[in-house]
């Protein structure tokens, strides 16, 4: 077994681990990141299918995202909006596609009512909520016992009201089921995006992309590092730490042993019970990552020869609780003359999907997609779906989530280090929770503290 010793290693190389490993080099520090892929990226991976690129993971840049922004202008990355020129389509619990224009679906006056007045209640919600700290939250107790849909169904009778307003927290976002988190998750989740009506706002949440896709970011993080540096296929089987003051952590994968001072666990808590840790973590902490978890969705990519919805004058921007596929948009790449369309399938939706042959998950997919744009979209060139919980160092999407009450059992937990080790990702983020713009929020902040560390 090789030995190796370095100031810091870092256990990743997705946005947040190749940022805080960019900064603590750029200080002065010796660090190497070790990553269990074959590739650099993490959840953010752009690939040629078919001859077609396609962002197999995240891929969005919204105007409130300004650590990822600044991140694009260092890098040297060029945005461009994404088409929204036209109506966007909304299907509702009687299967009918209406096409409209603004944030407000087509529905009765009583339930855009409602969903105007729920809008309203959940932004004041927000308002009060510390994004970094919600568990601090007076309420927090009592809003983290509720499930979010309960709480809608003590709010309002009217049901399509609910299946929409949960849609936006639950389908889009975390990708669970509304009744498997808590209100006070929900709370969370808005307010790392500025507030509720942000979520709703597609036009706000979904504003650009990065020309040529968005994996750059990591990629060109860690040419600074130089491929010394960054160590592909080393999945960490130990770390090795102690408690003791300026007691160094040892740190192994199959091949390579690494001491080092200090520790960054820049992977999805679901995978950090995947690592052997000797001696063995708090009790608290063990328990505390065995309630987050990440969600589960398909993400559906489908190109045709053209962007046909245009010429019917739709945004392809389309959304409903009703269907398989709960959203979707124009998702046509910088320059290209074809046209790809992206849609998500979320939760138990996924769930009874993955029941099913590749061809009949396809075809239904496809199906609903035509529900929203017409039988041209039965018909695409190049087909792709991204399924992110058959990756074996990810396990799931978007980002991991607590369970009801996990919030404020684990909450401020989860930020402490343990020994020489920090644990870090999108998933513990507070501006940009579960976005890239978090991971690299994060990033920065574990190495400010590994650089303000006595």
């Amino acid at each position: 077994m090789e030995e190796i010793q370095r100031d810091v290693v870092v256990i990743g190389a997705g946005a947040t681990g190749l940022t805080a490993a960019t900064r603590l080099q750029a200080a002065g520090k010796s660090v190497v990141v070790l990553e269990a892929r074959d590739r650099i990226g993490g959840r953010l991976w752009t690939n040629d299918i078919e001859g077609q690129m396609f962002e197999i993971g995240g891929q969005w840049v919204s105007p409130d995202q300004t650590a990822l922004i600044d991140a694009l202008a260092e890098l040297g990355l060029d945005t461009y909006s994404r088409y929204r020129d036209g109506e966007s389509v909304y299907v509702g619990p009687d299967g009918e596609a209406k096409r409209f224009t603004g944030d407000i679906f087509p529905a009765s006056d009583e339930t855009k009512a409602e969903i105007e007045r729920l809008i309203e209640v959940l932004d004041g919600l927000v308002a009060e909520t510390d994004v970094a700290a919600p568990w601090t939250h007076p309420k927090a107790a009592e809003y983290d016992h509720i499930s979010f849909r309960r709480w809608l169904e003590d709010q309002t009778t009217d049901v399509e009201a609910v299946d929409n307003i949960a849609l936006f927290i639950a389908d889009a976002m975390l990708t669970k089921p509304a009744h498997a988190f808590s209100l006070l998750q929900a709370l969370l989740m808005a307010a790392s995006a500025g507030s509720f009506s942000h979520l709703v706002d597609a036009d706000f949440i979904l504003d650009k992309r990065v020309v040529g896709g968005l994996q750059q970011v990591p990629l060109k993080l860690a040419e600074q590092l130089g491929s010394e540096n960054v160590l592909l296929s080393q999945p960490v089987r130990t770390i090795e730490w102690s408690d003791e003051p300026g007691a160094p952590a040892r740190v192994l994968t199959d091949s390579l042993a690494v001491t080092a001072s200090q520790v960054i666990v820049a992977v999805p808590p679901n995978l950090y019970s995947r690592i052997d840790y000797v001696p063995a973590l708090p009790r608290l902490r063990t328990q505390q990552f065995q309630h987050q978890s990440l969600g589960l969705v398909i993400k559906v990519h489908a190109t045709y020869e053209t962007p046909f919805w245009r010429d019917k004058g739709l945004s392809a921007t389309a959304f409903s609780p009703y269907q398989v596929v709960h959203e979707a948009y124009d998702n046509t790449n910088h320059g290209e003359s074809r046209g790809t369309l992206v849609g998500f399938v979320s939760d138990e939706k996924a769930d009874a999907l993955f029941e099913l042959t590749a061809e009949e998950r396809k075809q239904r997919i496809l199906e609903s997609l035509a529900a929203y744009y017409g039988p041209e979209a039965l018909t695409p060139v190049v087909y792709y779906e991204s399924d992110w919980a058959a990756e074996e160092w990810t396990g799931g999407a978007y980002a991991a989530s607590f369970d009801l009450g996990g919030l404020t059992r684990y909450g401020a937990m989860q930020l402490e280090p343990i020994g020489q080790m920090r644990f870090g990702s999108s998933d513990l983020a507070a501006e940009g929770y579960q976005h890239v713009d978090g991971a690299i929020r994060v990033g920065r902040r574990l190495a400010a503290e590994i650089l303000d560390a006595p």
